[in-house]
């Protein structure tokens, strides 16, 4: 076994490798320019944002934790929950455009982790098997589930593709978490490798849903202070990792040239803007509707959120991809998953500490396409 170090604080030469960018945090790992691991990173429960204590953890809230051992059932439970309601909170503005929001499957899902919570606290190892592979066969009926009304809603540009992408994803990781569970390393990070082909074309689908017709949109004078171009190279970054500042002012230069005809005399880009960011009936006007000039100062008011919304999936996504990680390095540490579970700190632990460090004493080294 490779040794290592589970602490609360954050060693020197991490917090100095990522201000000059020689260390990277990618989900909940850090990796060096060679792509070996060098930290992994737990969060709390409860926990919906990386804590501040590093710079380099965006503060860009997630539905899932970093680190797949925060994710217990009772956490993906509670998280489905939320995606639920906010579901509900959507159904009266469909509900003027003639589209219904079908939640019924929700029940289904909820029945499923209690299934696995069920199945993991019986004493028989043959009953504790057979019931989570029940639990498996429900989950995987979930991910079809989602995947057809996730493409549905993407292809509405619909305001809600993004809580069924979520709830996709927390039905891939209630998959491999009983897998895990099963200590059957190797079938989870297959089932996680088969999330990341489903989830990441369709999370780029959304994004570039919501970078609209003319991304240099997000540019515009009145949001100087809030969004900046290192906030949009990040966004690129992320679709090509090849990108730089430069690379994508010159994608934006043309975009940049016509903005002071698509936003504010044509109308052009108002008028293409998706569901998913605004729709007429949203915005109050005279008997024969809203006024471009309405719509363009309602859409203005919520690009600054939309433009958070992308980072929070981009920053899911990263999550869901550095499991992978995990469950490689559990692999090359040769401990179990549930001894896994049980490493803490022999520190106490800082009233302000969000994070736990675990640091194998030498980098490893993992074979991830998505790093």
């Amino acid at each position: 076994m490779i040794p290592i170090t589970v602490t609360f604080a954050l060693a020197d030469w991490i917090a100095k490798g990522l201000a000059d960018g020689t260390l990277v945090r990618f989900g909940g790992v850090i990796r060096d320019k060679a792509g070996h691991i060098v930290a992994m990173l737990r969060d709390q429960p409860n926990s919906f944002s990386p804590s501040n204590a590093i710079g380099s953890v965006t503060t860009a809230a997630s539905v899932l934790n970093l680190g797949v051992s925060v994710m217990g059932f009772a956490v993906i439970a509670q998280r489905l929950n939320q995606l639920e309601k906010r579901l509900k909170q959507s159904e009266e503005l469909l509900n003027k455009v003639n589209r219904k929001i079908d939640l019924s499957f929700y029940a289904n899902f909820r029945a499923a982790i209690e299934l696995a919570v069920n199945a993991f606290t019986m004493t028989k190892p043959e009953n504790r098997r057979s019931s989570a592979l029940q639990a498996i066969n429900r989950f995987l009926e979930a991910e079809q589930h989602y995947i057809g009304y996730t493409d549905a809603e993407l292809e509405q540009k619909s305001q809600i593709a993004d809580e069924y992408l979520l709830t996709l994803s927390l039905a891939y990781l209630a998959e491999a978490r009983c897998y895990l569970e099963l200590e059957e390393h190797e079938t989870a990070l297959h089932r996680f490798q088969k999330g990341a082909k489903i989830l990441r074309p369709r999370i780029k689908k959304y994004i570039d849903i919501l970078l609209t017709s003319n991304p240099a949109a997000y540019l515009q004078p009145q949001f100087k202070g809030q969004i900046d171009l290192r906030r949009l190279v990040r966004i690129y970054q992320w679709i090509d990792p090849n990108l730089d500042e430069n690379a994508v002012f010159e994608m934006q230069r043309e975009n940049l040239f016509k903005m002071g005809e698509e936003l504010y005399s044509t109308y052009k880009w108002v008028d293409s803007l998706p569901p998913a960011i605004l729709t007429r009936d949203e915005v109050q006007g005279g008997w024969f509707g809203p006024l471009h000039n309405d719509l363009k100062q309602e859409a203005d008011k919520r690009l600054p959120k939309v433009l958070s919304a992308v980072e929070s999936m981009i920053e899911t996504n990263r999550r869901f991809e550095a499991y992978q990680a995990e469950i490689q390095a559990i692999a090359q540490l040769k401990i179990s998953f549930h001894e896994w579970l049980k490493l803490t700190p022999s520190d106490a632990k800082p009233d302000s500490a969000e994070l736990m460090y675990i640091i194998p004493s030498k980098p490893l080294l993992l074979q991830l396409s998505s790093f």
